[in-house]
């Protein structure tokens, strides 16, 4: 009976602990002005994708010939395109496009660089392996990578996804393998073996949980790198497929007549940077956030 209260108890002051912990990083949250702007842009970026369909009544495929090439007015806010399609549809349908890839990409290389990582640092025959696979695709510009998995897959919207996971996965497995790396080497890891712990126990228990802050903080980095990479990809005629619309395309589509219709280089250009540099101001800011080395030095 004095066991079960005393569990009770620490069960008590293990929550207090956990709450008093979440409010203090709320509250460091607010006072970090990157992460807190990052944070802005990014709510406002992904409200103008998801509430697309309510923000403009013409839809994305809509041709109308007789209004190509029309200037931003009260009808048309962004203007029309070259095949008289309205643009602020396209650009806030091709935020969908762009932004699902990023986030797509975010999650599926946090997902298997986190496993190649944690196998690498904790089987050393592995790291050999797996480290000299990671390098020598590392060796390749990564958007000249891209675009060589592309050829062979063909421009599709998921095949972006795919290529783009393969891309940057290495990436994000030495981001892990570094943080795994020292953990491993700590005593209580010893002291888990010496009890006979399991190694998946291990790694999925104790080491693991210890690398999410730096490959949350690379996933925020490689969400914006993916938009790029993305938007670069369906500017050359390999990513994303017209008529679907993504903001590469669009400015592809703009490239053709840049010197008559300014407006349709120009939006596009908007959507990407600012949702980039959300993207990076919220990493960056995230990463002061997580480091204790930047909190002990701002202290």
């Amino acid at each position: 009976m004095e066991a079960t209260i005393k569990e009770q108890e620490l069960s008590e002051i293990k929550s207090k602990i956990n709450n008093q912990r979440r409010k203090l990083f709320f509250q460091r949250f607010l006072l970090n002005k990157l992460a807190v702007t990052g944070s802005i842009i990014i709510i406002v970026t992904a409200l103008f994708a998801l509430l697309a369909p309510f923000l403009t009544s013409y839809t994305p495929y809509e041709m109308q010939v007789a209004n190509r090439l029309q200037p931003p007015s009260g009808e048309h806010i962004f203007g029309t395109d070259n095949f008289g399609r309205d643009l602020f549809s396209r650009v806030a349908y091709g935020a969908q496009a762009s932004m699902g890839v990023g986030i797509s990409v975010a999650f599926i290389t946090s997902l298997l660089g986190l496993i190649i990582g944690l196998l690498s640092a904790y089987y050393r025959i592995l790291d050999h392996v797996l480290m000299r696979i990671s390098d020598g695709m590392m060796a390749f510009p990564a958007i000249l990578l891209a675009i060589a998995i592309m050829a062979a897959l063909g421009p599709r919207l998921e095949n972006v996804i795919i290529a783009l996971s393969i891309v940057y996965t290495p990436y994000v497995a030495r981001v892990v393998r570094s943080a795994a790396l020292v953990i491993r080497e700590q005593t209580f890891i010893e002291a888990m073996k010496a009890q006979g712990a399991s190694n998946m126990r291990i790694i999925w228990g104790h080491i693991a949980p210890n690398t999410l802050s730096p490959l949350i903080v690379q996933a925020t980095f490689i969400f914006a790198d993916a938009i790029i990479i993305e938007a670069g990809l369906s500017f050359l005629g390999v990513g994303v497929p017209t008529p679907d619309p993504s903001w590469g395309n669009i400015l592809y589509d703009g490239k053709l007549v840049i010197y008559n219709a300014w407006w349709m280089t120009l939006f596009p250009g908007i959507a990407i940077i600012l949702s980039v540099l959300g993207l990076n101001l919220f990493g960056d800011g995230l990463r002061d956030l997580l480091d204790p080395k930047t909190n002990n030095a701002k202290k």
